[in-house]
């Protein structure tokens, strides 16, 4: 594993209220680590209404397995994170 990998994205959702991107920023933050692998890792942060996921990884390919796992993860989140604010 290399400490710096060459291709990286960031994804970032906007939430109606600081309440609803927290809650799923606490729903993802116990993945961060455990799905990383030797290919690629993520982290994920809060400010105020965003949520980002950023995923580095040491390969392009890595770097899809890793968006789209992360993608499919803020979904669940969502979803299992009850009803959206309405604002």
């Amino acid at each position: 594993m290399t400490a710096t990998r060459p291709h990286e994205t960031v994804l970032s959702v906007t939430y109606p209220s600081e309440r609803r991107a927290r809650v799923v920023a606490d729903a993802l933050g116990p993945e961060v680590g455990e799905i990383d692998d030797a290919r690629s890792t993520a982290t994920v942060d809060r400010d105020g209404t965003a949520v980002r996921v950023r995923v580095r990884a040491d390969d392009l390919v890595a770097l899809r397995a890793g968006v789209n796992s992360w993608s499919r993860l803020v979904a669940v989140a969502e979803r299992v994170g009850g009803r959206p604010d309405r604002g």
